[in-house]
Order: structure tokens, then C-alpha cells, then sequence
């Protein structure tokens, strides 16, 4: 692989704070994206201070550091005309703008995209909102959590109402941010490739309750298609059985049983061959018809092996199935090990950070920025200087007035 990355060359204005549109623009930045993340001088992302846990004896949290890998950050008060009109011209020199402001929040700025089109027709302008920038709710703030419940994720999440523990429960981690910058960072090489063929920018309209709809996938369909909700189902597949978390002698493990090849062979090592030639069982469609007969003879069997025992005995004939691991075994786990999913960079207050990597790997080499999430206004004296030619009694005069920040370490 090149030294060179996929989008080199190609620098990004990141207006956004918190996690879709930061996550959207650390993705670009280990693709090799100049980003350029404008902060609030003396407060800075929200994230900085969601902790604990924060990084060594430094003040950064640990959520922070998850999303914010590879960039520059520059400290501007976008409040002030003066700050107004720095962001301008960096817009004037980039390739990308992105922002999660509520709809109209950027105009009252000269901020927006038609302001800075005007500037610059080749800019592709990302704009990560709630509720997307029409429609009846287009108004409102949206938060992840909320977004799981309204977009039909938390009805499909969790044991069903009777059982023990039933009710909706959301995912663990911001689902429906991450895959919101997922979707972002797409749209905009999309936008970057079509400007390379036309010459012309574009504005992407990003909304959290949209991607939300957009990944509730089979499930999703399965509605369309039949009419009928689908209810929770725990650890189950709605689809596919047996495809679930079963408890072993000794903790847990999971079954996924994907055709009925597997089936046959799980229920021979099971001691259990007259499971696979039952009518009942013997087809996927018939052991989901059958669910409620299979399943507790599936859990009785599982119950009466150790979960290594199993892993080694379905292993040894290709029927899928893993532990149920907390964190610390994942990052103990020799395949994570192997693939290198940790990343160690050194960092200016903690000392070192570990982070993780990025998962995509091209050519043999992942695509990670080697650069640490930056303190706040960490580069903003460098910035200003390179792109817009400020001398530094200027940047002084602008860093009394509260325009700029600057971070006590060296840029």
C-alpha cells in the first residue's frame, strides 16, 4: 500500500460536536482527510468533559477520545462576526462542511450552505439534523436514545413484555449516531466523487430518524411484507432458529444455526440425530413455525456441556457458534489481538491513549489517522497562520476579544 491514502488532499470543516457527525469525520480523517474540527474556545465539544472515565491524569474523556482521532482542532467563537467570518474563509479553502445544527441554526451565521456555496460552488455541505430539514418534527432537537424508541429499534430489543426483565430496551452503545456518521461519511464521498465528475458540489441532508428506519433491515420487511409487528424476542432470531443465546453449564453461549445442513450436524454431536429427520424441525421454515417445541430441547441440551466444550465439539463441524464475552475478554481475544484492533498513539497530557482501530484494512494496512484526538485549540494558531496568512499580533488581538482559543500545549 501507498503512504498515501484514499482521500488525501481532500480537507473537511467539521462544525459538528458530540458523536454522528464527529464519528462521520474521524472516518474521513483515517481515510486520510485533512480535518479541521471547530471547537467553542474554553468549553469545546460536549463530549471533552462526559466522564468519567477520563485518559490518565488528563481532563479529556474517554468518550471523546473514541470519535476524535486524526483532526486539528481550532478554537472559534462562531457567535461573534469576526469568528463568522474566519469559518468563512476556511469553507472558501475546504472540500466539505459538516454540521449538526438544529435546521436554520447556521443561517442566523452566514453559516449555512446557500451562504457558502456562494463562496465556494465545489463545497459538499453535510448537514446532520434529528429529523432531517422537512416534515412536521424537522424542528425539533433528536437525541440517539429517543431516536431508538421513535424509529421502532427499542419495540424489537429486549425479552418480550412476559417474561422476567420484558420491556423495550435500547442498544448499548449510540446506535443510531454511529450509523448516522456511517451513512454520512458515504454520502459524502459519493458527493466527492460526483463533484470530480461534474465539477459541482451538493448538500447531503442527514437525519437521524431516517437511518434509524433505514437499518431496521429484515425486520423492517418482515412488517412490509406481512402486515404483522414484530414483537421482541429476547436473544432470538425472528427469522431463523435455532439462532440465539442458550446458557451452558457453566455461563453462556451462542447458537447460529443458518441453514438446515448445520441443523443436522449440531444434533448429531448433541446425541440428538432425531431432532433433524423430525417433520417438525427438519427445515428452517418448520422450526420457526415450531419455535416454542425446538427451543427448550435445544436449551436442555446446551445446559449439559461447558460452554468450551461445545465451542470445541461444533466447532470441530462447522456449525456457527462464540462465547458471550464482556470487554475485557474481547480485547483479550486472540483473533482482536491478531487483527490489531488497538491502536496505541501517544498523547500530549495522558501519556498514551489506546483507541480503536479502524476496521476497514486496505492493501494489508488499516486505515488508521496516527495523529491523537486533539486538546482543544490545539492547532488553531497553526491553522489560522497556514490558510488564512494571520500574523500572530493578530491572533493575539483575536485571543484577547474571546474570538479564538488557543491550548496551552504547543500546535
Amino acid at each position: 500500500m501507498t503512504s498515501e491514502k484514499p482521500l488525501a488532499g481532500i480537507r473537511v470543516l467539521d462544525l459538528s460536536r458530540v458523536l454522528a457527525g464527529p464519528w462521520c469525520s474521524q472516518l474521513l480523517a483515517d481515510m486520510g482527510a485533512e480535518v479541521i474540527k471547530i471547537e467553542r474556545p474554553g468549553r469545546g465539544d460536549d463530549t471533552r468533559h462526559w466522564g468519567p472515565p477520563w485518559a490518565g491524569d488528563s481532563q479529556e474523556a474517554a468518550y471523546y477520545l473514541a470519535a476524535n482521532r486524526g483532526k486539528q482542532s481550532v478554537a472559534v467563537d462562531i457567535s461573534r462576526p469576526e469568528g463568522q467570518a474566519l469559518i468563512r474563509e476556511l469553507a472558501a479553502q475546504s472540500d466539505v462542511v459538516l454540521e449538526n445544527f438544529k435546521v436554520g441554526g447556521l443561517a442566523k451565521y452566514g453559516l449555512d450552505y446557500d451562504a457558502l456555496k456562494s463562496l465556494n460552488p465545489r463545497l459538499v455541505y453535510c448537514a446532520i439534523t434529528g429529523f432531517g430539514q422537512d416534515g412536521p418534527y424537522a424542528h425539533r432537537a433528536g437525541y440517539d436514545f429517543m431516536i431508538q424508541g421513535m424509529g421502532g429499534i427499542m419495540s424489537l430489543t429486549g425479552e418480550p413484555d412476559e417474561q422476567p426483565g420484558g420491556g423495550p430496551m435500547k442498544v448499548g452503545v449510540a446506535f443510531v449516531d454511529i450509523f448516522t456518521g456511517l451513512y454520512a461519511a458515504n454520502a459524502i464521498m459519493a458527493a466527492l466523487w460526483r463533484r470530480q465528475q461534474t465539477g459541482r458540489g451538493g448538500y447531503i441532508d442527514m437525519a437521524l430518524l431516517d437511518v434509524q428506519v433505514g437499518v431496521l433491515a429484515n425486520q423492517a420487511l418482515n412488517y412490509l411484507t406481512s402486515h404483522q409487528v414484530p414483537q421482541r424476542l429476547g436473544n432470538a432470531h425472528p427469522n431463523i432458529v435455532p439462532y440465539q443465546a442458550f446458557a451452558s453449564l457453566d455461563g453462556n453461549i451462542i447458537l447460529a444455526v443458518g441453514n438446515d445442513d448445520q441443523f443436522s450436524r449440531f444434533c448429531e454431536v448433541a446425541g440428538r440425530a432425531d431432532l433433524a429427520q423430525d417433520e417438525r424441525f427438519s427445515t428452517n421454515r418448520a422450526r420457526v413455525a415450531h419455535r416454542t417445541e425446538l427451543v427448550p430441547q435445544i436449551a436442555a441440551l446446551m445446559a449439559s456441556r461447558t460452554t468450551d466444550e461445545w465451542l470445541n465439539v461444533l466447532e470441530s463441524v462447522g456449525v456457527p457458534c462464540g462465547p458471550v464475552n464482556t470487554l475485557d475478554r474481547v480485547f483479550d481475544d486472540p483473533q482482536v489481538l491478531a487483527r490489531e484492533l488497538v491502536q496505541h498513539l501517544p498523547h500530549p497530557t495522558a501519556g498514551e491513549v489506546r483507541l480503536v482501530g479502524n476496521p476497514i484494512c486496505l492493501d494489508g494496512q488499516r486505515l488508521n489517522a496516527n495523529v491523537p484526538p486533539p486538546l482543544l485549540g490545539a492547532h488553531t494558531r497553526a491553522v489560522m497562520k497556514q490558510y488564512l496568512g494571520l500574523d500572530d499580533a493578530t491572533l493575539q488581538s483575536l485571543a484577547q476579544a474571546g474570538v479564538l482559543g488557543f491550548s496551552d500545549e504547543a500546535d
